[in-house]
């Protein structure tokens, strides 16, 4: 998909420089807008050719290039915008190739928007297909993943409350309780031990993406599910997480701005401000136009979680993005599940400090991605082929809580 976004802005400069060029030379010859009328005709034309038969070429379900009805209505669209701005910088004595300059800026801009749309449904589309899949072979069928880092004072009160939550569905020998301890100074190890979990230990801080990497990758679970140490979300949430993933959903991630999503402790403006600002920047990297990928509340099946989390590389919290790029790229099946959020008091949200990282993050995952960094090895490729069949549901992104 990313190949065809760049494809689609060569075309658009090729096309861009005949519009320019035929401009230029058949003024003289007919009158501006008569020129201008033949400029685009051309320059439209070609446009869908070379889309057609380069940036397309064997995809079956490009409609919007084989059926040219929505390619001729943008066509016509972008015409009127053209055909607007180039009066309007003329009215205002730019020279001629100024004005057209302009005017392909702001056609430039609305075709886009519409490109956008429609490539960016196809991701969403193909992310909503659950596939049939062979059953995972693991020995549990949960885990609860929870990284913690100095949680000395919480801990023991998180793994009762995940056990109490999984238990009503679970039998105590069919799920476990991971807690990933990262790096803390305080008792959180013994402490979470004592309370029934079992720990893994990162010998020094990495980060909530290191943790939870480390964790995905100890989990027994044939469905794996991690969550926030602080419970911001409902306990009873991580068994409607896990039920979905047995239903067949490679990834299920809870939602924040899901029209569903109770929040029973309202965060503090600053903290909504920042995840607000992330979830845009994200964008620079994405393409489903996810809604909330910040969520913590994750869950995914066994052997999926392996194939995403051997190939992630951020230890930060824009880790989450490098998994939704991941799974863009493998068009893994992906349910968004609206949530019960009780935020914590207080906020670790710096707005200038976290954007500054989060923009070097982006651009690390978007060099990284490619360079290939992110492409499956021949085991990872061998889960991922393991599929057959689809089933297109309905309620893919419009589901209600238990």
């Amino acid at each position: 998909m990313r190949r065809r976004i760049r494809l689609m802005i060569v075309v658009g400069l090729i096309a861009t420089a005949f519009d320019v060029g035929l401009l230029k030379l058949l003024v003289g010859r007919l009158n501006v807008y008569a020129a201008n009328a033949v400029a685009l005709g051309v320059a439209s034309a070609l446009s869908y050719t070379l889309n057609r038969w380069w940036t397309f070429r064997g995809d079956p379900e490009a409609r919007w290039v084989r059926r040219p009805r929505t390619f001729v209505g943008v066509a016509i669209g972008a015409a009127a915008i053209d055909y607007m701005v180039l009066t309007i910088g003329l009215a205002f004595a730019l020279p001629l190739v100024a004005a057209k300059l302009v005017a392909i800026a702001a056609t430039g801009v609305a075709r886009w928007s519409v490109y956008r749309r429609i490539l960016l449904g196809r991701v969403r589309r193909e992310l909503a297909l659950r596939f049939d899949r062979p059953p995972v072979d693991r020995p549990l069928a949960a885990t609860v993943v929870l990284p913690a880092y100095n949680e000395a004072s919480h801990i023991a009160s998180t793994v009762e409350a995940v056990h109490e939550a999984m238990s009503g569905t679970y039998g105590s020998a069919d799920y476990e309780v991971l807690v990933v301890d990262d790096g803390s100074s305080d008792e959180t190890v013994a402490i979470a031990a004592a309370a029934g979990a079992r720990v893994v230990s990162l010998d020094q801080n990495r980060g909530k993406g290191g943790a939870v990497r480390a964790g995905m990758l100890a989990a027994q679970g044939r469905a794996v599910v991690f969550t926030d140490a602080d419970l911001a979300y409902s306990p009873d949430l991580l068994v409607d997480v896990t039920q979905r993933v047995e239903e067949g959903w490679d990834m299920v991630v809870g939602s924040r701005r899901h029209s569903d999503t109770d929040t029973v402790v309202q965060a503090p403006k600053i903290r909504e401000l920042g995840g607000r600002v992330i979830n845009l920047l994200t964008r620079i990297v994405l393409l489903g136009n996810f809604r909330d990928t910040q969520c913590g509340i994750k869950g995914f099946r066994g052997d999926i979680a392996t194939t995403i989390f051997e190939r992630t590389r951020l230890d930060g919290f824009a880790f989450d993005v490098e998994v939704f790029l991941i799974a863009e790229q493998d068009r893994l099946s992906l349910l968004e599940v609206p949530v019960q959020v009780r935020n914590r008091e207080g906020s670790s949200v710096r707005i200038v400090g976290d954007t500054i990282k989060l923009l070097n993050d982006l651009a690390k995952i978007r060099r990284w991605a490619g360079a290939g960094l992110y492409a499956p090895n021949a085991a990872q490729q061998s889960v991922l082929d393991a599929r057959s069949g689809a089933d297109i549901s309905p309620a893919s992104f419009v589901t209600s809580r238990r």
